[in-house]
């Protein structure tokens, strides 16, 4: 049987063409799948030994540790950044409540020794030299490794149950913050209050004002006296408006949440593969939003939890009359009545632009610390999973 030469050309034309569909795909169609056998990250960007050994020892790092680890390390850098602006507005706070007597004063200026943020701070540096604006340094950076780790770890592990019992994300939100604040106020109260004591101290007395009534020369010799002068009690001086500033927390971390997620994509925690600066900017300008608003709304409370706190209990104590002396401010509602008769709401809103100016950097060294932290422990981690598969698939 013989064939047409004219069909068998058609037909072989026919073939070779669709083969070559087939066979011949351009770089733009499909990508090459051919695996490569450098183990290095990056042709461009070869990873350091020292690298290479910090990824595979980040695979150690249990998944629970991660949000703790940052949020320890953010909170050290925020500590060292802002000490010197948190020293000054503890001594705002709290001067009000150094007079011996509950009457108004008639020429009450001539009391007040600290005058805003540049006059405050000359007034310790010439009394107590530059250390001064780092006073209280050691329980604050001792309390934020315990205060960080706890209330991130039960505020990233309660969203979720929340969520599924109220099924709305911002009420499930602020049940983990109230939740994860109460938790780390509890355990770390006793810290703060030291660290309250020892900004509020000054170390000269003098006669342009009343100086608070003790005096202590470090973390541990204050944490003695108290113990032994006041007992177990003034450690948790300032407890139930620490326990009212939860509404703090309340408000800050839902609303960072929703504003990194409007202006990144991602929420807490959460980054692109491919980073970019815009990211930064969005983690910052959603903690400026978020700590503005938390910080106006709730201030009251920390100007009422550093009077108790930088009070000293008159536990057993008597003047030189024989007669027991008696605190000036018992509790939560007392001391609102007397600020309000002595100081009027602005004694409320005392050292409020100080606090502004130190909480807004303090917020954002802590987020951008935490953000980039956080960044940093998962790539670390994909770099040493990316080396094991490596030496999984090529074994020496």
């Amino acid at each position: 049987m013989s064939l047409d030469r004219a069909t068998i050309a058609t037909t072989s034309s026919t073939i070779y063409t669709g083969n070559a569909a087939q066979q011949y795909a351009t770089f733009a169609d499909t990508p090459s799948t051919h695996r490569s056998y450098n183990t290095m990250a990056s042709p461009k960007e070869p990873v350091s030994q020292f690298v290479s050994k910090a990824q595979i020892y980040s695979l150690s790092i249990p998944k629970a540790w991660e949000s703790p680890l940052a949020g320890a390390g953010a909170g050290l850098a925020s500590g060292i950044v802002t000490c010197p602006l948190d020293v000054i507005k503890t001594k705002l706070q709290a001067q009000g409540g150094f007079s011996g007597s509950t009457r108004i004063s008639s020429n009450r200026a001539a009391q007040q020794i600290y005058h805003g943020i540049v006059g405050s701070a000359t007034t310790i540096v010439k009394e107590e030299g530059f250390k001064g604006l780092y006073r209280g340094l050691g329980p604050m950076l001792l309390g934020y490794l315990p205060t960080w780790a706890v209330y991130l770890t039960i505020y990233e592990k309660s969203r979720q149950p929340y969520y599924e019992m109220c099924e709305n994300w911002w009420l499930a939100r602020c049940y983990a913050s109230l939740t994860a604040g109460a938790c780390s106020t509890l355990l770390t109260n006793p810290i703060w209050v030291i660290k309250t004591r020892l900004m509020s101290q000054s170390n000269r007395s003098t006669s342009e004002g009343r100086r608070i009534g003790f005096h202590y020369k470090n973390t541990w010799d204050a944490a003695r006296q108290m113990y032994k002068a006041e007992g177990f009690r003034s450690f948790y001086s300032g407890l139930t408006p620490a326990m009212l500033g939860l509404t703090h927390v309340a408000v800050q971390f839902p609303l960072y949440e929703f504003f990194k997620t409007q202006f990144t994509g991602y929420g807490i925690g959460e980054h692109p593969a491919d980073e970019k600066g815009s990211t930064w900017v969005g983690i910052t300008a959603a903690t400026f939003l978020s700590k503005t608003c938390a910080s106006t709304a709730t201030y009251p409370h920390e100007v009422l939890r550093t009077r108790l706190q930088t009070q000293q209990r008159r536990y057993n104590m008597t003047n030189t009359d024989g007669m027991k002396m008696a605190n000036k401010y018992n509790g939560f509602v007392q001391t609102c009545k007397i600020m309000l008769k002595e100081e009027g709401w602005r004694g409320f809103y005392a050292g409020l632009g100080t606090n502004l100016i130190r909480a807004i950097p303090s917020a954002m060294t802590t987020m951008l610390t935490y953000e980039f932290l956080q960044r940093t422990i998962h790539n670390l981690k994909d770099g040493g999973e990316a080396q094991l598969n490596d030496k999984q698939a090529f074994p020496r």
